[in-house]
């Protein structure tokens, strides 16, 4: 444990004190944490050994998710939104069902001998953008449209595929269900509305302590920076616990938070944005050295085949449908199409499905394993040398 515990912190130690050097090139930091975790894993030279269970795996990349929505959201500029309302509706409305339904034909080319069914939840794993990474939807050079556009579709699509994936899942275990109609909008209803009713909630509440503790000067600058990371964990695992989706109640409380916090959001938010990276390559390490060696037996043609069609065909088809009609020339509505990788989400989603009697269960997870590897390497290498591209080309 302390070998591994030495190297990983003597890696992130240099890589942090490097970054700048490394992110002005082709390399972010999800795509450098998995290649160490690849390099000095198990597969190759065996330095470094970590012991994790896919419960481990999937709390690590759950509690990365909740933290790095929430900071997101209250980052987000909603007077930008505001502006832009259309944008990412027509993202969510029109270009998240194509891209599932999108998904499911090519699944039913590529793997006829999987079940129609496990091939919509294949095609729903592979849908939410967890987000464009830094180099896009942090990056001041991105016109403010395109960030907060993509920002706020990889937030609510997350949360949004819980019940469309809680929902195939339970038509494939229930066989007896009659009314699947009511048992969608039951689903619907619940992870939606009890995880937008927790992160309100618990948003107001955290902010009306916060006002009345700073009222009688009981603030101390140290513990403060806890205040919404705690809250972040909080709306997650609260609504979990309420049967609600966690990351909508994080990705909303997110959102809510920004706009009571105001000018306080950004001191508060500093200490959040710093544990999401933290746990973020540490996720990305333990995704290099554990999850891609025990799959990469199984990636078949049809497998990478699928997974490039999925980053590409898939996800950027119906973005550009649901972008026809906007003011966005032709590249910038390709620069939105192509960031949406498959990340942290899909990790999690692919972890929850392992417990499900599926018949095509390796075929599934290896794809999703696959999807997400791909996607790290061609959004991470792209980012930079694009937006650099995009701000050339702005007068």
């Amino acid at each position: 444990m302390y070998q591994n515990l030495a190297l990983f912190t003597a890696f992130l130690l240099l890589y942090s004190i490097f970054a700048g050097r490394f992110e002005k090139r082709l390399l972010n930091g999800p795509l450098v944490f998995m290649l160490m975790g690849l390099i000095l894993g198990p597969a190759l030279l065996g330095i470094v050994q970590p012991r994790i269970d896919k419960d481990g795996l999937r709390t690590l990349a759950e509690l990365t998710l909740a933290i790095v929505l929430f900071s997101d959201a209250a980052n987000a500029n909603l007077k930008v939104l505001r502006a832009h309302e259309g944008l990412p509706l027509r993202l969510l409305l029109i270009g998240l069902p194509l891209t599932i339904v999108l998904g499911w034909l090519v699944g039913v080319w590529l793997f006829p001998q999987v079940p129609l069914l496990e091939l919509a939840i294949l095609a729903t794993l592979l849908a939410p953008t967890t987000r464009a990474g830094k180099a896009v939807v942090t990056n001041p050079k991105v016109a403010e449209p395109v960030r907060e556009g993509l920002n706020v579709e990889s937030g609510l699509n997350d949360g949004i595929c819980v019940p469309v994936l809680l929902l195939f899942l339970a038509l494939l275990v229930e066989e007896q269900a009659h009314n699947p109609v009511f048992l969608a909008l039951e689903l619907v209803a619940e992870e939606l509305g009890i995880g937008a009713l927790c992160g309100v909630l618990l948003t107001v509440a955290a902010w009306q302590l916060q006002q009345f503790s700073w009222k009688h000067q009981w603030q101390m600058p140290v513990w403060s920076q806890l205040t919404l990371p705690g809250l972040a964990v909080l709306c997650f695992a609260t609504a979990q616990v309420l049967g609600g989706s966690g990351f909508i109640a994080a990705f909303v409380g997110g959102l809510l938070a920004g706009y009571l916090f105001k000018e306080q959001k950004h001191h508060l938010l500093e200490a959040s944005e710093e544990f999401a990276s933290l746990l973020s390559v540490l996720t990305w390490g333990v995704f290099g050295a554990l999850v891609i060696p025990k799959a990469w037996s199984s990636l078949t043609w049809n497998i990478w085949l699928y997974a490039l069609l999925s980053l590409t065909v898939v996800r950027m088809l119906p973005v550009l449908l649901s972008l026809s009609g906007t003011r966005f020339d032709t590249e910038t509505r390709l620069f939105m199409a192509w960031f949406g990788p498959r990340g942290l989400a899909t990790i999690v989603f692919a972890v929850m499905i392992i417990d499900y009697p599926l018949e095509a269960i390796n075929t599934l997870v290896a794809t999703a394993i696959c999807t997400v590897l791909l996607s790290v390497l061609l959004h991470g290498v792209s980012a930079n040398p694009w937006v650099a591209r995009l701000v050339r080309r702005t007068p």
